[in-house]
Formats: structure tokens, C-alpha cells, sequence
């Protein structure tokens, strides 16, 4: 009893100089005398007022003390020191009083404790308690903390709505049982009716939930709603909550099955549930009803990205990514296939117009199938994986094949001027870095193909300070890794070793392994050239890395991840996704060789490839039988002999027309065909002389000393009106320029806020990543719904505010910011 006594007077002291303390029971005189109080002085009350009265306030004005009297509380007109006693504190010692001098609280708020008491029966929630009450609190108030102690959340109705319903996704009950043992049940419901106009004649978390939802749903889809708006607030903002959306996952899952929505969105144009995202089958249905319209062709492509765009902002999104983004490349596949004559009048102008725009079929036939097989969708993408798959092999590669395969027939030599070969590649593009005294460093990634090279500059372009240019070559044929690296080195012969090794000699020495290749550099660069695995370098650390470019004028990095992952049966169905990686490896390589102060950079490869993702038909294979005086090397796509047969399925090339010295004759499988090979991969091929494994890329880097990216510019369109009158506000945003790789995407956060900075509305990220140079097409809405607070702010001004998150944070700083003001009617406080 001492402790707790004394703790309560330590509480009082706090606030107080002066403390009275009444034994009405004369029960507690001993506690009084033997209570030690650092700093108070006790004096007993016993017919002395006057001269106590003159001690406390004359002669130790700045004294503590801690008055007490056996026995009741004198009648008001008979106590003299009532005036003191009102400017003070009163100790009172029975148990609600102990509280209230725990928690600092006035006597006002005595019924609150008492009504409430075995919230206080627990030491635990008395202290969680104690540090969250303020001197401001209304009895509302204190509930309300009483409340978030139970919940373990924050003093906020949402939140603790929040860590109940986390409760319910969890099948606990613990925290809303507290709740009615605290007697604090029927505050609970009253502010559930207040702030989300919840009412049941038996009401529970669950029967809440299942509203919540229902309601939420019901008022996107011009259904019966039940709750305030301020409901609809709330379930968008907890679906978002990084700790509570678990739980809001879990029971919109459960209750999309009581709530039947799998029935109701089965009669529902998908247009209808664009913005709407309370259900994962809303996800499933728009996926669905975007396959068959891109299977169908019932809309544009750009009206699809239009619509998956929206998608992004769905809850589910992340869930659901490669799956739009399959859709999304597919539609855009399609339509650019039927934009696309296959066409040419000479083997340049194949090659140019492949450059030009053929290759963004393969482009974006890779997009698809990668994007389709991270998605898992393979029964709900099956007839439109038919469909592309048919497009592709049939109608284009094929087509594509054969008629260039007839130009490749009549080319005497294998060239394809202006457009430089190989073997050109260091006298045109490397020695004139060396020739000024530059050096330069040359990434060489097998088997990247020109389409993938072109997403890389797109990727290398939205980087700061850098700049970014492709060029096209024509591979060395066969198009296959020995010749395609040697003819990249420093060059004056290229030939293929009379063995069945397959390898290349530069200048009669071997170039096969970075060892060979890097003896070839040094010996053309008196020792200031070098060459190192990507894997070995990524390994150096800054000081190596830095001491390995000023050692050398020029180092060759050799990339492998495409090749090494498709050119095996086991693996060669991941090509897709190593071309992915690839993409982020290159970016890694480029930004530590800048960081190691490297300002000139190419990347290239030996060669490209055909993929196609279905099993390969037996009309794909070659029926040609090999035939020579002596068969040296059999791949999948080329010959490598001495006296080789003609046969109508083979194109036969000396070493001469193919710019190799020596009398190793190639033939090469006629348009897109394959060998027969045992124990090889028949879907990822190269060596042929199809545009896709011949076309290799040139990609020139530039790391720049000023920055030259920026973020698109968003403005706010109001309009003529500055009234907000209604429930909701329907704002135009306006994008002001399309983005490019260097004008870049913005992502802001809407939302209205009162002047004090309270948000008063639901709030949307929204990304500004429109490319559409017509200015209409770059405006996009977003319709905010208020809370209840609105009403209360009749007449004053509030703040639509763009936030835009602060570079690695999770804070915000304003954008920009449009003020209105609040004219609602006075009907809005009534119920009609």
C-alpha cells in the first residue's frame, strides 16, 4: 500500500505544490507518518489552519507540502483553506482515486475509471496508458487510448479497427475480448457508428468486416451501401498499409467467397472494375476478359497499355505484373506484326530494314513469353500463347528466313556495306579511341542480340549523365562464338583451324579462352591491353578495378550468360529469362567501370540467335544429309568441312567469301532450319545466317560530368471551380511533356488535406509515364472521397496536395498544391 501511495503523491507533486490529503476513515495516519518524501514537507491539519495557511503561502512560498487531516473533508464553510485546496491537488485514497493520481487525471474523469475498471486492474495497461495521456484528453479521448492499449495500436479509431480486424484474418479474438471485459464494448460501437456509420442489432469485428467489404464494393459498383464514405476511406487505406495489408489480403479473400463475388463479376464488363481493387478475383477477371479481347483483337493496343496502365495502381498488382505485362507485350505483338510488310530487294536492305524495325517483333515475342512463363498463367494464356506462338515461327520467322535466305543464295561474298562486318570492328570502332589517346573498354556479351541491345540503350539513356547510341554489324558467318570473338579482336587473318576443335586462329594464333585473347591484345597494344571475365572483374574491388584501367588502353570484358544458359538441352527454355539478367549485368559492369572513372565504353557481341519457345516441329529440322571428304565440325545450324556435298537443304560458303583465309569450307542450313544433333538443344540455335543471328549490335557508351535526366512535369487542371460542394472532388491532372529516356517518369501522391495538414480524403499514388505526344491523351482523373470531416469544415479552405516521395525514404515533400474552399449544403447534416 506504502508504494502505490507513494507513487500516486509522486504523480500529483508533478503538477502540484500543495497536496491535501483527507482520512475520512482515520485509517491511514500511520502511512502518513512514515511516508518519506524527498523535497516535501507534512504537516497534519488539526485546528492550526490559520497559521498553515500563512507557513504555505508567506513564508515558504516555493515549498512542496503534503497536508493531511484525520477524517473527512470539512463542510465548505468551515474549511479555510478551500481556496488553497482549489488551486491544488487532493490525494484521495480509495482506488479509483489511486488511479486517477497514477494517470495524472482530474476527478472528472473519476466515473471513466470507475466505469472501466478492470482495464486498470492490469500494471501493464495502466503505463501504456500513462504515456500516451495528454493534459488536453476528454473523457472521448482517454476512451479512445484505453482502446489502442487493448489493440496494441495507435490512439486512432482506424488503427485500432485495423489491429482488430488482424484479429479476425488471424481467427484471434484476444484483443476485442479485452475490449469487453473493459467494459469499453459499448464506447467501441458508438464510435464505430460515429466514424464509419456502422449499426447492428448484434454487433461484432466480423459482421463489420464482411460490411466493410461488402459496402466498399457495392459503392463502386452503384450497389446498396450501408456505411459512411468515411468506411471506403478507411478499407483503401488499410488494403494499403505496409502493416496491416497481410490481413486485409486474407479476408477480402474469404469474403470474396461469402460475399459471392465470383457470381456477380461473371455478368460485369471488366471496363466497369478498372479502378476498383477490393478483390483478388476483380485481378482475375480483368485478366481473363484482357486475354480474349487481345486473342480477338477487339481493341487497339495502346487502349490495352491504357487499361493495364490503370492496373497499376490495384492492390494486387505486384501479384498479378508478368501477367499484364505478357498481355501487354502480346497486344503490342500483334499490332505490330500487321503494320510490318516483309519485304526486301537486296541482302543491305534486309539487314537495314531488320535494324529499322523487324527486330521489335522479336523484341517483343521475347517480352511475352518471358513475362508468360514468370507469370505460372499457362492454362489462362494457352490459346493466346497459340496464337502468338503460330504468328511468330509461321508468319514471321519463317517467312523472314525464307526470303532472305534467297539474298544470302546470291551474295557472292558475305557483306553487307555500308554496314560494316566483324572483323572490322576494332579498326572502325575501337582505334580511333586509341588513336587520340582515349581509352576505351569494350564489353562483349555472347549471343546479346541486336533486340536486346536496343532495350539496353533504352535502359542506359534513363540513367543520369549517360548517353547512348546503336549501330548495327554483320556477324562473321558461321555465326557461331570462336569466329564471332576472334573477329572482334585486333585483326589482320582470321581463319578456322583445319581440326575438328571448331576454333578460330587470329593472325595464326589461337584465340579460344580469355587468355589467348588477352596475349592477342597485349601483343597489338605493346602490353596496354587486356582482357578479363565479367565475373572476374565484378569481383575486383574499387582499388583493383581502378588499378586494372590505368594499367591498359583498352580491356576487353567478356559477358556470358545467354549462350551459356541456351546452348544446353537442360536449360536453353530459361534464354528468355538470361536475357533478362543479361540486361541487369550490363547495367552493373557499365556503372563500375565508371565508377572506376571509365568514360568510353562499347559493348557488342559475337553473335545472335533464333528461340523459339514451342517444341520444334519436324519441318524445322533440315532433312539435308551431310556429306564431305572430311566433316570437321556439326552444330545445329552450320558445317564446318573440307570437299562438303552440295545438298538442296545446305548452302555451301568457301572461307574466302566469308573474309577467312584457308580452305575450311561452312555449310549453313537453308532460312530458319535445324541439323539433327544428339544430346543438343533444338529451340536456341546460332551459326545459320537468319537476320536474328547475324544482326549483332555495337552499342557506344558515354558517361557525361552533367546531369541530363529530369522528371516529367505534372499540373493541376481546376478548372473554373474553387468549391468543393459534394462527397467527392474530381481533379485533373495534366502531364506536361511525354516521357522519354531522359524526361523521365513522375509518381505523386494525391490527396486533400485542411490547412493543418490532416488528410480529409482517400489518397492515390499515381504514376505520370505517359509517352503519347498528344497532349489530351496525357491528362488522367482521379476522383477523391472525403470523410465525414468535411462537413465540419464548411466554409474554410482546404488543400489538394501533390507529395512526391523524398529519394530513399518513406517521407514525402509537397509537389504542388491547389487550395478550395468547403461550400456544402446544410442538408448534408441532415438524413433525407
Amino acid at each position: 500500500m506504502n508504494d502505490r501511495i507513494i507513487n500516486a503523491l509522486q504523480q500529483l507533486f508533478k503538477k502540484h505544490r500543495i497536496v491535501f490529503w483527507y482520512d475520512a476513515k482515520h485509517e491511514l495516519r500511520d502511512d502518513f507518518d512514515s511516508l518519506v518524501l524527498e523535497d516535501i514537507e507534512k504537516i497534519v491539519l488539526d485546528n492550526n489552519e490559520f497559521s498553515v495557511k500563512y507557513k504555505i503561502i508567506r513564508e515558504q512560498p516555493n515549498q512542496k507540502f503534503l497536508l493531511y487531516r484525520a477524517g473527512a473533508q470539512p463542510a465548505l464553510l468551515d474549511n479555510w483553506l478551500l481556496d488553497v485546496q482549489l488551486a491544488h491537488g487532493e490525494f484521495r485514497t480509495d482506488q479509483v482515486a489511486i488511479w486517477l493520481s497514477e494517470l495524472s487525471l482530474g476527478i472528472e474523469f473519476a466515473e471513466v475509471l470507475k466505469d472501466h475498471a478492470e482495464f486498470f486492474r492490469a500494471k501493464s495497461r495502466k503505463e501504456a496508458l500513462n504515456k500516451l495521456i495528454e493534459p488536453s484528453d476528454s473523457s472521448g479521448m482517454v476512451q479512445l487510448k484505453m482502446l489502442a492499449v487493448c489493440a496494441k495500436s495507435e490512439p486512432k479509431m482506424d488503427t485500432v479497427v485495423e489491429s482488430l480486424l488482424q484479429d479476425l484474418a488471424n481467427d484471434k479474438d484476444e484483443k476485442m475480448s479485452l475490449i469487453s471485459r473493459s467494459a469499453l464494448d459499448g464506447f467501441f460501437w458508438e464510435q464505430m457508428n460515429r466514424y464509419y456509420g456502422y449499426k447492428s442489432d448484434e454487433p461484432s469485428i466480423h459482421d463489420f468486416a464482411i460490411e466493410l467489404f461488402k459496402s466498399s464494393y457495392a459503392m463502386a459498383t452503384d450497389g446498396q451501401v450501408k456505411l459512411s464514405n468515411d468506411a471506403l476511406v478507411f478499407l483503401k487505406r488499410w488494403k494499403d498499409s505496409r502493416q496491416y495489408q497481410d490481413s486485409f489480403e486474407m479476408l477480402s479473400d474469404k469474403f470474396s467467397d461469402d460475399l459471392d463475388i465470383r457470381d456477380d463479376l461473371s455478368s460485369r464488363d471488366f471496363k466497369q472494375l478498372i479502378d476498383i481493387d477490393y478483390f483478388r478475383l476483380i485481378d482475375n477477371k480483368i485478366i481473363s476478359a484482357l486475354a480474349n479481347a487481345v486473342l480477338q483483337s477487339d481493341f487497339t493496343a495502346e487502349q490495352m497499355a491504357i487499361w493495364i496502365r490503370q492496373r497499376r495502381q490495384s492492390h494486387w498488382y505486384a501479384e498479378f505484373e508478368h501477367t499484364y505485362q505478357a498481355l501487354d507485350n502480346a497486344a503490342q505483338f500483334i499490332a505490330n506484326f500487321n503494320q510490318v510488310k516483309i519485304d526486301m530487294d537486296s541482302f543491305v536492305q534486309g539487314v537495314e530494314r531488320y535494324t529499322q524495325s523487324w527486330y521489335k517483333l522479336d523484341q517483343l515475342y521475347r517480352k511475352f513469353i518471358y513475362h508468360k512463363l514468370e507469370s505460372g498463367e499457362v492454362s489462362l494464356l494457352n490459346h493466346l500463347n497459340d496464337k502468338i506462338e503460330n504468328i511468330y515461327s509461321n508468319n514471321y520467322l519463317l517467312r523472314l528466313g525464307n526470303r532472305f535466305q534467297e539474298f544470302v543464295e546470291s551474295e557472292s561474298q558475305w557483306n553487307a556495306a555500308p554496314i560494316l562486318r566483324q572483323d572490322r570492328f576494332f579498326k572502325h570502332w575501337v582505334k580511333p579511341f586509341l588513336d587520340n589517346n582515349n581509352k576505351i573498354y569494350v564489353i562483349i556479351s555472347d549471343a546479346m542480340r541486336y533486340e536486346i541491345a536496343d532495350e539496353l540503350v533504352s535502359l542506359i539513356r534513363q540513367e543520369d549523365r549517360y548517353s547512348a547510341d546503336i549501330a548495327p554489324m554483320l556477324s562473321m558467318l558461321p555465326s557461331y562464338t570462336q569466329l564471332g570473338m576472334a573477329a572482334l579482336l585486333p585483326n589482320e587473318t582470321l581463319s578456322i583451324a583445319d581440326n575438328t576443335s571448331g576454333t578460330v586462329l587470329v593472325n595464326g594464333q589461337s584465340s579460344q579462352g580469355t587468355s589467348n585473347r588477352s596475349k592477342i591484345l597485349k601483343a597489338a597494344l605493346q602490353d596496354r591491353g587486356d582482357a578479363i571475365t565479367a565475373d572476374d572483374f565484378m569481383q575486383l574491388n574499387r582499388d583493383g578495378s581502378r588499378e586494372l584501367l590505368k594499367a591498359n588502353d583498352i580491356i576487353y570484358i567478356y559477358h556470358n550468360r545467354i549462350d551459356h544458359t541456351g546452348d544446353k538441352m537442360l536449360s536453353e527454355g530459361q534464354a528468355f529469362e538470361a536475357a533478362e539478367k543479361t540486361l541487369s549485368d550490363l547495367m552493373k559492369i557499365i556503372k563500375k567501370l565508371a565508377a572506376a572513372n571509365a568514360n568510353n565504353i562499347l559493348i557488342t557481341a559475337d553473335h545472335g540467335f533464333i528461340y523459339q519457345n514451342r517444341e520444334i516441329d519436324q519441318s524445322d529440322f533440315s532433312g539435308a544429309e551431310v556429306r564431305g571428304k572430311e566433316v570437321l565440325y556439326k552444330d545445329r545450324r552450320f558445317i564446318l568441312g573440307k570437299g562438303l556435298v552440295d545438298s538442296p537443304g545446305l548452302h555451301k560458303f568457301s572461307s574466302e567469301a566469308l573474309g577467312l583465309i584457308g580452305d575450311v569450307e561452312v555449310q549453313i542450313p537453308k532460312s530458319i532450319n535445324r541439323l539433327r544433333l544428339s544430346g543438343s538443344g533444338s529451340r536456341f540455335v546460332h551459326g545459320g545466317a537468319s537476320l536474328q543471328e547475324v544482326v549483332v549490335p555495337v552499342v557506344s557508351i558515354n558517361k557525361k560530368r552533367q546531369s541530363d535526366t529530369t522528371a516529367v512535369e505534372v499540373d493541376i487542371l481546376r478548372g473554373s471551380n474553387s468549391l468543393i460542394t459534394t462527397e467527392e472532388l474530381t481533379v485533373s491532372l495534366y502531364q506536361s511533356t511525354p516521357v522519354t529516356e531522359k524526361n523521365q517518369p513522375r509518381v505523386l501522391r494525391v490527396g486533400v488535406y485542411t490547412e493543418s495538414g490532416e488528410l480529409i480524403s482517400d489518397s492515390y499514388e499515381m504514376t505520370f509515364d505517359l509517352r503519347s505526344e498528344n497532349p489530351r491523351a496525357r491528362e488522367q482523373q482521379v476522383n477523391l472521397i472525403f470523410t465525414r470531416r468535411i462537413d465540419e469544415l464548411n466554409g474554410q479552405e482546404v488543400v489538394l496536395k501533390l507529395e512526391e516521395k523524398v529519394g530513399g525514404t518513406s517521407h514525402y515533400k509537397e509537389y504542388k498544391s491547389l487550395k478550395y474552399t468547403v461550400r456544402r449544403s446544410f442538408t448534408s447534416d441532415f438524413d433525407f
